[in-house]
């Protein structure tokens, strides 16, 4: 009865083929095989630093030349032996498939490449008489359409391993750590193997029916080569008792460490890009599934010393992610950034804790910017007519125009007032000893305190600090600075909350002769064809931010900080390097809550930033004084620039020009603008300040006033 069944189905089908040939189309491919992983690599475009995939889904592309002939034959043997002879389909295989599954009542089997290929790239897993006739039918138009090798290579771009990978490439990365064309006999009879049965002859699968049942199949591929004329008998009995050795499977990690930061950065770049016609380049979807092959500016050396140094120059106590601490409270922050001078680069960076932990990057956080900022300040002023040798009120308190006072640093140490640099001290030395009360004085002079805080301000965003007011071009790399305003009185001060990443370009534009290039992580952008479809162009994206003789003073003036002032610790690297230390306060207590050391020679700019907690955590008490930006932020910056600059030229500063001012001798003496008079205070009955009451501003009010007045966000310099 079954076997009257079967031919009555047998002629039913004769009559309908015709009908379904002529009626069944090829489709549109499923829309997840138009899917392919896109790769990131490090600068050199070699190293694999990361992947974008939809999903656990793992595709990678090869054409047919790149895919070895020994895994082509290999394939046929295992799955389709008559590959190169059928039509598509195998009818005699068909028809006993047909007669099985009209007794068991099912409908499946008997599939060749072809189909197989069908199945998986243009129709579904159902199990379906009508399926089974389009998988035919389209199997058969297909062989008319393209080569025979076109249709392997497209199966074996599709076809499924296990482990997440899709194709053979995806295949060999997964299983072997490799690329298909090094694959040896061993592995690619084994991988083709493993097709019959994915998850069954996966070792590493949770279903692995043993060693036995992939070995017999395994052997069954070996001789199946030998037969077709693929392989010697000689060649493949040294290899048929005994399988490849299988790497242990590593669990996913691709986003640990500093990748997971790495590539959100990357994304959020690619995202923001525009073409001619201000159209994004590319689109998420095209990012996760395009084949992109992406070339960023990190260098794995760079990346690399960044995270040892971050790791090893801080106390082994103090760590980065703290478990069973939601608020991370005790967890100290190394946040470092290094940018390439000539370019604007991002060579390398530390995040802190590993992306898996956190994927708070601190790399791209702001952090108060302490004595930092006074670089800023010192090329401001040059620009408004002073010079090097131009003196600042350098004694400690100082009285600002509106009444309140500034100290220098030194109270830590038992000094009241802070330290005292005297009446006189030159624009070099207010630098290098990073004199408070100087840059106060400093800011009011250039045609008044508001004049002079734009000036500052302006200075600060000319050479890569970015403004409040988001940036949408660049939203991976901190495209805002918190606090940073031109209504800080204080502004020199650091109060601002500046990033790693920001700080570093904006000291590489003065390391590059006051020309400025917008940091940025994206490189180049290609298809997996070769063709270029973005690359950073930099006469494009810069500009002349500050005189080159500036910046050559400038530079001058931070070399004293690293060979006489606080950092000193820099001088290791062995080359000549330009540098300025930072110590940020928090609240109205001001208590140190940030410590940096920002440095550069001829070629590469590094920031080091260490924080706690939120980032205004205390640094105060057992963290200190081995927090400041002389010790642990300075030693780590030498740490990481030794390695940076392994094999390169050492290389010199220009010499300082002296750009002359309108009276370099006492410039502050000649430009002092008479302050506003300061808001009445009827407080402590003290004497008028010298300076108000000689512009005539302490009529009717006998107080000067002694808080922190209203120049914005509370900030010290001291270091």
């Amino acid at each position: 009865m079954a076997l009257v069944g079967f031919l009555a189905i047998a002629l039913i089908g004769s009559m309908t083929a015709i009908v379904a040939y002529n009626r069944i189309t090829v489709p549109d491919p499923n829309a997840e095989f138009e899917v392919e992983t896109s790769f990131v690599y490090y600068s050199n475009g070699k190293t694999e630093l990361g992947r974008y995939q939809e999903g656990d889904q793992n595709r990678i592309k090869l054409d047919a030349d790149e895919i070895p002939e020994m895994v082509k034959h290999a394939v046929v043997a295992a799955e389709d032996r008559t590959f190169y002879e059928n039509s598509g389909v195998d009818v005699k295989g068909i028809v006993r498939a047909a007669f099985s599954n009209t007794t068991a009542g099912t409908a499946g089997g008997a599939s060749t490449i072809t189909q197989q290929y069908v199945k998986n790239y243009y129709l579904s897993s159902e199990r379906s008489y009508s399926r089974k006739l389009k998988e035919a039918v389209i199997a058969l138009k297909l062989t008319r359409q393209k080569s025979k090798d076109q249709i392997l290579t497209d199966y074996l771009n599709t076809i499924y391993f296990n482990r997440g990978a899709y194709g053979i490439e995806a295949a060999a990365k997964a299983y072997f750590a490799k690329s298909t064309k090094d694959l040896s006999l061993q592995e690619t009879a084994a991988l083709a193997a493993i097709l019959n049965n994915p998850a069954g002859f996966d070792p590493a699968s949770s279903t692995f029916r043993g060693k036995e049942k992939l070995l017999g199949r395994y052997q069954y591929v070996l001789s199946g080569m030998v037969d077709l004329g693929y392989l010697k008998q000689a060649e493949a009995d040294k290899v048929k008792d005994a399988l490849p050795k299988f790497p242990a499977k590593t669990v996913s990690s691709r986003l640990g460490g500093q990748r997971g930061h790495a590539l959100t950065m990357i994304k959020a770049e690619l995202l923001a890009l525009k073409g001619a016609d201000g159209k994004p380049l590319f689109t998420e979807e095209k990012i996760d599934s395009g084949g992109l092959r992406i070339t960023a500016t990190l260098s794995p050396k760079v990346m690399k010393a960044s995270a040892t140094a971050a790791k090893t120059v801080k106390p082994k106590n103090r760590k980065a992610y703290v478990k069973n601490d939601p608020e991370q409270k005790n967890a100290l922050h190394v946040a470092t950034a290094s940018v390439d001078v000539a370019s604007g680069g991002l060579l390398g960076f530390y995040g802190g804790q590993d992306y898996l932990d956190s994927q708070h990057n601190w790399a791209a956080t702001g952090g108060h910017a302490g004595s930092t900022m006074k670089v800023f300040a010192t090329a401001a002023a040059i620009a408004k007519g002073y010079s090097l040798e131009s003196t600042w009120a350098g004694d400690s308190p100082f009285t600002t125009y509106t009444g309140s006072q500034v100290v220098n640093e030194g109270e830590q140490a038992g000094i009241a007032d802070g330290m005292d640099y005297g009446q006189h001290i030159t624009m070099l030395k207010a630098l290098e000893q990073s004199v408070n009360t100087a840059y106060i004085d400093m800011t009011e002079s250039m045609g008044g305190a508001e004049e002079g805080r734009k000036a500052i301000y302006q200075t600060a965003l000319d050479a890569g600090l970015t403004p409040e007011k988001a940036d949408p071009r660049y939203p991976g790399i901190p495209s805002t600075s918190g606090y940073l305003t031109d209504q800080d009185d204080r502004i020199a001060l650091g109060g601002a909350n500046v990033s790693p990443i920001n700080m570093a370009n904006a000291y590489a534009t003065i390391a590059n002769g006051g020309y400025r290039h917008d940091v940025h992580v994206v490189k180049k952008v290609r298809d997996r064809a070769g063709n270029v479809l973005y690359s950073w162009d930099g006469r494009k994206h810069a500009r002349h931010a500050i005189s080159e003789d500036i910046a050559a003073d400038v530079a001058y003036a931070m070399q004293g900080v690293v060979q006489s002032g606080s950092g000193q610790k820099a001088q290791a690297i062995g080359r000549p390097v330009a540098g300025k230390t930072g110590t940020g306060t928090c609240t109205s207590e001001q208590y140190v809550c940030s410590s940096w050391f920002v440095g550069f020679t001829p070629q590469i700019a590094t920031a080091v930033r260490y924080s706690r907690g939120n980032g205004e955590g205390r640094l105060d008490g057992g963290w200190m004084p081995s927090y400041f930006g002389a010790d642990y932020p300075t030693e780590t910056w030498a740490a990481i620039m030794a390695k940076a600059l392994e094999g390169k030229e050492v290389m010199s500063f220009p010499e300082p020009v002296y750009v002359d001012g309108q009276d370099p001798e006492s410039g502050h003496e000649e430009q002092l603008i008479a302050p506003p008079a300061p808001p009445e205070d009827k407080g402590d009955g003290e004497e008028c300040d010298p300076i108000a009451e000689f512009f005539g501003a302490c009529d009717g009010n006998e107080g000067n006033g002694d808080g922190w007045g209203d120049g914005g966000r509370p900030g010290r310099g001291d270091d």
